[in-house]
């Protein structure tokens, strides 16, 4: 798994619950996310569409009615889909976690799978696909990288309801994607239904037991052709010895017209579990010798004749994917030929009567070997280089009756030396001595009544076995019935709805959103599941929501508040800030709910946080009486300082307010303003300018900071001082000093 650390949703809370960890996979409809529901705590697997699909609104709708559709079927072989909504612009589905790995990689790590193995996955596939078209849903996309394997043994198909969804778009993508695994009838763009998922799921059996697809082209187009047109090739042809039944098995899936398909999954599914109970286990434990398969030219068929090469070491299960190939570099290849007729006596008759397929004779077993004298030796040490054909095999093991003939040289086939035929020759007469020992008739013919009281006791056992078998599984604890409905059911009414259908309950306390404490929130298997009656059902019974304390927040800042709700599996709720006088901005007040009550999972809490001491304008006081001024800060509660120093002020008298620091603004309540204060205007000695020039006096009084104020007496012709008011006494600077001139 490789995470890309830029993903924008990766460590984010989608739908206000579900938190994502990493992503998973990315495809070429959704990116795939381990996440925990914070509601009920568990790991789930958040499907999150491409923003180009989530901002179809159709094809959303359309994922929507096929999500609840799935989110119904309840299999254990079906991934189970738990929610399906929209956060945004993200539109995602919410699935069952499956932790392991998928049956994509097994057959890049194995190749080619043994029948009993590939069987036993086909199995659980089949019947989760036969769940669902039972249900009414169609997958659409069965492929090995759909069946997920748990670390824990269970094997489950998934994306049940996306793909059917994405077949409303114009994507052409689907097709191409999955091209190694489409029906002729997706080719030819016609409807497609349950069964064209039994042809995906015949294409997956021939590449579990071929190592390989059938049909492989240059570009996709060319292998969706070949699924419209080209049969299905058998698997036998490149694994010589394969039992027939599997080459049927994978013929009536892939058949062209779905019509000779398999109806849906539960009619495969009885076909296939028939053909594995009538398999041997050497059948089941087949595992394919390297053969090399002579071209042959269509107008000749049925030639009987193959060249087998022997290989060089046993071929053990998980072999790579050379593991039933051809290898036509193999030196010393056997030939199989026609058996030749002889005349059989009744001794060789008896002794091959008592053999069996399983010895090694007439078939292509891997461990068959002979030594020089054509001796069946059935292990690995025998000679790789010596060969025989059928005719070689000891007479005494009664295949074949004896001949007073050599062997005939074959061209192409080995001939035995001397010594070998000096020692079958000696079997032969051991053989034929024994028949003559053995008398050809019974001395003793029997009693005819007894043997048919015999025969009549055996057909009546065998008819008892037959009447309990069907009862068991007719109407006894094994036969087939349906598991009922138990949602929101009491325990006892829920174990009584079991016991009319014949099954045995046990219950399992889970934590459950919506269902009451002590009420039933499903069964394991699901309702309107099928199963023997002898298997148990499992109750799962609601202890209730699961609930979370919440953490004290009061006093702590907002930040650290986030990271703590993010802890305890809560969530934010609304955030008041308001003027607190004792806290800082950024501190938290109060919280509701109060800390240490419990919760739900992803419940908002709500803070109110502090934006600091409330601001205080700062009013203006200049030209204000001192007392005056210092009462209208403190009434606001602001902290009036008075300055030590005075100045002298023209315009403000003594004892008010010249200017203040600061002049506006806000303070926090017990803010310092400093006030100066006035010591009234400047006393200044006004000198006499009376007998002198007009001009000179005007000056003299300006420099001295008085004002100027000339009165003309006959046009002031003389520009003399005549009168002069006030004149030598003190007077506040800046006042008005008249002059009187003629």
């Amino acid at each position: 798994m490789q995470q890309t650390p830029s993903d924008p949703i990766v460590g984010t809370l989608v739908g206000n619950r579900y938190q994502v960890h990493s992503r998973v996979a990315r495809g070429g409809m959704s990116t795939v996310y381990l996440a925990t529901d914070l509601r009920l705590d568990r790991d789930v697997a958040l499907k999150v569409l491409h923003p180009h699909l989530a901002t179809d609104n159709s094809f959303v709708q359309r994922l929507g009615s096929e999500a609840k559709t799935a989110a119904r079927l309840s299999h254990p072989h079906v991934v189970g889909v738990l929610d399906q909504g929209n956060d945004g612009q993200l539109a995602y589905l919410v699935m069952e976690y499956i932790s392991g790995h998928t049956l994509r990689d097994v057959l890049r790590e194995h190749g080619a799978l043994a029948p009993r193995l590939a069987l036993a996955y086909l199995d659980a596939v089949v019947e989760g696909l036969g769940a669902a078209h039972a249900a009414g849903l169609v997958h659409r996309d069965v492929k090995p990288e759909n069946v997920l394997l748990a670390d824990d043994g269970r094997i489950k198909i998934g994306d049940f309801g996306l793909a059917r969804a994405v077949t409303t778009t114009t994507n052409t993508g689907t097709l191409l994607g999955t091209v190694a695994y489409i029906s002729p009838e997706l080719v030819n763009g016609e409807p497609a239904d349950a069964r064209s998922d039994i042809y995906s799921a015949g294409i997956m059996l021939y590449e579990m037991l071929t190592g390989h697809q059938p049909f492989r082209g240059e570009v996709p187009i060319h292998v969706a052709m070949q699924h419209a047109t080209a049969p299905v090739p058998a698997p036998s042809l490149e694994l010589p010895g394969l039992s027939p039944d599997l080459d049927e098995l994978v013929r009536c899936c892939t058949e062209k017209d779905p019509e000779a398909r398999p109806a849906d999954g539960y009619a495969l599914l009885e076909d296939l579990r028939h053909i594995r109970t009538s398999l041997s286990n050497a059948e089941l434990d087949y595992a394919a010798m390297a053969v090399s398969v002579p071209s042959r030219p269509q107008h000749a068929p049925g030639q009987p004749t193959q060249v087998v090469s022997r290989p060089t070491e046993a071929i053990a299960y998980g072999a790579g994917a050379n593991a039933g190939s051809a290898n036509p570099t193999a030196a010393n290849p056997t030939t199989v030929m026609p058996s030749r007729p002889h005349p059989r006596s009744y001794a060789a008759q008896a002794t091959e009567a008592s053999y069996d397929s399983d010895d090694g004779y007439g078939g292509y077993g891997d461990d068959d070997r002979y030594d020089d004298a054509g001796y069946h030796s059935g292990g690995p040490g025998a000679r790789q280089g010596d060969t025989r054909t059928l005719a070689d095999v000891p007479y005494s093991r009664g295949l074949y009756p004896p001949s007073d003939t050599a062997p005939v040289a074959v061209p192409g086939k080995h001939v035995p030396n001397k010594r070998a035929v000096k020692r079958q020759d000696r079997e032969a007469q051991k053989a034929r001595a024994r028949a003559a020992a053995r008398p050809s008739q019974s001395l003793r013919p029997g009693n005819p009544r007894r043997r048919g009281l015999i025969w009549l006791i055996l057909l009546l056992v065998l008819a008892l076995l037959a009447a309990g078998a069907g009862w068991f599984f007719g109407l006894g604890p094994g036969a087939l019935a349906t598991v009922p409905d138990v949602h929101n059911k009491t325990v006892a009414q829920a174990q009584s709805l079991l016991q009319a259908q014949g099954f045995s309950s046990t219950s399992k306390d889970v934590f459950d959103e919506t269902v009451q404490q002590g009420l039933v929130v499903t069964s394991d298997p699901g309702p309107r599941t099928q199963q023997r009656r002898f298997q148990p059902v499992t109750l799962l019974v609601s202890k209730g929501p699961v609930l979370y304390p919440v953490p004290k927040l009061v006093g702590g800042t907002l930040d650290q508040a986030k990271t703590a709700l993010n802890g305890a599996k809560l969530a934010l709720g609304n955030v008041t800030e308001q003027y607190d006088e004792q806290n800082p901005a950024g501190v938290v007040l109060s919280q509701d709910p109060a800390p240490d009550t419990q919760q739900r999972g992803a419940t908002p809490i709500n803070l109110v946080v502090s934006k600091g001491p409330t601001p205080i304008p700062v009013p203006n006081v200049v030209g204000r009486d001192k007392d005056d001024a210092v009462k209208a800060l403190q009434d606001l509660g602001l902290n009036p300082q008075v300055a030590p120093d005075t100045v002298f002020d023209k315009k403000i008298p003594a004892g008010s307010v010249v200017s203040q620091n600061p002049a506006n603004g806000t303070l926090i309540k017990g803010g310092a303003v400093t006030l100066t204060i006035s010591k009234g205007p400047k006393m200044v000695h006004v000198p006499s300018y009376i007998g002198k020039q007009v001009d000179k006096a005007t000056k003299a009084l300006q420099d001295l900071g008085f004002v100027v104020q000339v009165n003309n007496i006959l046009g002031g012709f003389f520009g003399t001082v005549r009168d002069q008011n006030p004149v030598d006494q003190d007077v506040p600077e800046g006042s008005t000093i008249t002059l009187t001139v003629v």
